[in-house]
């Protein structure tokens, strides 16, 4: 079967694609025919060695699948060969075939193609749990999304305004923020210019935001420290932004705020139910039309380096993927 494969750290154009062995499936495990794999920002940090979970060389990134199953293991139950289903391989996705275990896998709703598949768990299951457990959002709060225009931003958007929040999406560039309000934020902030704080600022009648989502870091986040209101919550989601910054304990004894973690894997781990039970309310709300899932970049799989050339250079509006086979 066909696979990208990074076997040395470096840019996109470092990975190849190649001819390996097809995966089997073991104890509790199926083997998926990819349809669709999505890309994500961490994907490619990963192949840069950049990562904070690195696999031993060569490897196949990839961590999300939309698919069919093809072979199912021993153990493995409620399940069949035919299933049509979302996975998280965690690893190996962008391939024609990947081995998923039993806790990756999700059916998908007839009416659920397999790009949105491939698209929707990660990003998903991130802003909801940082707004649902992590934040504890409220309705009528003031929340502030930056990155609004890629993958988690988009979810972050779109569910904020599902749970009654006043929702301030911002993001680098007036082309960004026209994507957004297709989701439809109350305000939007261009902080291609570097400022930050004083436009929220305009914007909450000096107060700051009380919930403050943040894939970005570096020194939106030292703004967003100075633009939070009185017991606010500023998530930290991810650094896209490349630098990891400093919270300034002053700055949380004044404005009586906090910094919240928000990290889905061990979320999952430590509190299965709860995740299970975010999963659900997440595919309720899909089945009842009020999630709109933005898949706006689809590439062929030998066209990979362009897919990841897309978050390299700071593209991306929506999810990316890869299309493998044709549905």
């Amino acid at each position: 079967m066909k696979a990208v494969r990074c076997s040395s750290y470096g840019p996109p154009e470092n990975l190849t694609l190649e001819e390996i062995e097809a995966p089997s499936a073991g104890e509790n495990e199926a083997v998926i025919e990819v349809y669709a794999a999505s890309l994500n920002f961490p994907d490619g940090l990963q192949i840069q060695g950049k990562y904070q979970f690195q696999p031993p060389m060569p490897f196949t990134p990839g961590t999300e699948v939309g698919g069919i199953i093809k072979e199912i293991g021993p153990g493995l139950e409620g399940f069949e060969v035919g299933d049509r289903v979302m996975a998280v391989p965690g690893l190996g996705g962008l391939a024609e075939e990947v081995l998923v275990p039993a806790a990756g896998l999700r059916k998908i709703p007839d009416s659920m193609d397999f790009k949105t598949a491939a698209s929707f768990a990660m990003v998903y299951t991130t802003s909801y749990h940082a707004l649902k457990q992590r934040a504890q959002l409220k309705a009528g709060e003031t929340l502030l999304v930056l990155g609004a225009s890629g993958g988690v931003g988009l979810t972050a958007v779109e569910l904020g305004k599902l749970m009654g929040a006043r929702v301030i999406a911002a993001a680098s560039s007036a082309e960004k923020l026209e994507f957004v309000k297709q989701l439809g934020p109350d305000e939007v902030i261009n902080y291609g210019d570097g400022e930050l704080k004083e436009k929220v600022k305009a914007l909450t009648d000096d107060r700051g935001a009380d919930v403050i989502y943040d894939p970005v870091g570096g020194d939106l986040f030292d703004q967003c420290c100075r633009c939070i209101n009185w017991n606010g919550r500023l998530l930290v989601i991810g650094f896209t932004s490349g630098r990891i910054p400093e919270y300034k304990a002053n700055l949380a004894l004044l404005k009586g705020s906090s910094m919240v973690g928000v990290f889905l894997g061990r979320f999952r781990k430590e509190e299965p139910a709860e995740y299970e039970k975010n999963f659900q309310e997440l595919f309720d709300m899909y089945e009842q039309g009020k999630l709109n899932p933005l898949v706006t970049e689809s590439f062929k799989l030998e066209d990979y380096v362009d897919a990841f050339n897309v978050f390299t250079e700071r593209k991306v509006m929506g999810k990316v993927t890869l299309k493998v086979r044709s549905e």
